[in-house]
């Protein structure tokens, strides 16, 4: 059993000693945290199984679905509600942020770290103009890798050997460069919206000393790892502790953060 979520809605994760094949019951919310106890078990989730469709039950439905390609199943009365979630939830703010109802509330600053490339890009300014008000801020950020050489070469290598399809195979880390083109697509759609003085482009650097544990802690978080077949995945983390044990069991990475900003006129 798993609680999870902001009302503690349990999760039941099931199978039989001896199989790898199981289900999960009502997992309602923190999906990384389920996923992470079927890699971790080494199952094979056959079926996700609702009891019944309020929104604590089906908060993780759909990352788990599409991480596992496992069929859902819910009572067939409910099935509407599935298919329409946002009509049923109990409070405002709850979903994605283009369809997210501030409810007349406005204020000072919208912020999203890592994740705009989620949103559509023209509806989320013009959402975030609709929460700002006068001389309020929209940033988007992400946090790019500047790795050192020797790190880069040691990690593409892994890369190389065991998903040699992977960009980071083909093109090493991703640097600052690399999400020039998410920080003009926000800084394009700020624009078109109209609502937003001239978009200002501001980059930061910054380091972070990683222990093995630690960095291998998020390596599955990675964009398409969790995406993985579990042996391929172990394998990955296999081969990048390696090369961190390598290292002497530590190393610096350099980050650039790349932020667009606009006030809202």
């Amino acid at each position: 059993m798993f609680t999870v979520g902001p009302v503690a809605e349990n999760a039941f994760l099931f199978h039989q000693d001896g199989s790898t094949e199981a289900l999960i019951v009502d997992p309602g919310d923190e999906a990384p945290k389920l996923l992470g106890a079927i890699k971790e078990l080494g199952l094979d989730l056959q079926a996700i199984l609702l009891t019944h469709t309020h929104f604590d039950h089906v908060g993780a439905v759909a990352p788990v679905a599409k991480a596992t390609g496992a069929p859902v199943y819910c009572p067939k009365l409910e099935v509407p509600v599935l298919q329409d979630i946002m009509s049923f939830v109990p409070w405002p703010g709850f979903g994605p942020f283009e369809s997210w109802d501030p409810a007349g509330r406005t204020f000072d600053a919208v912020i999203a770290a890592q994740a705009w490339h989620w949103v559509d890009p023209v509806a989320g300014a013009a959402k975030a103009a609709l929460a700002l008000r006068p001389g309020g801020r929209l940033t988007v950020f992400w946090n790019a890798f500047r790795a050192p050489p020797s790190v880069n070469a040691a990690f593409t290598a892994v890369y190389q050997r065991v998903l040699p399809e992977s960009p980071i195979h083909q093109h090493g880390m991703p640097g600052p460069d690399g999400y020039q083109v998410l920080c003009d697509r926000a800084a394009e759609a700020a624009s078109q919206v109209g609502a937003f003085g001239a978009p200002e482009y501001w980059r930061f650097d910054w380091e972070r000393r990683y222990s093995r544990d630690e960095w291998l802690d998020q390596q599955s978080t990675f964009g398409g790892h969790n995406l993985l077949p579990a042996a391929k995945l172990d394998e990955l983390v296999a081969g990048i502790g390696a090369a961190i044990d390598e290292m002497g069991g530590a190393f610096t990475m350099p980050y650039t953060t790349v932020a667009v900003s606009a006030v809202r006129t």
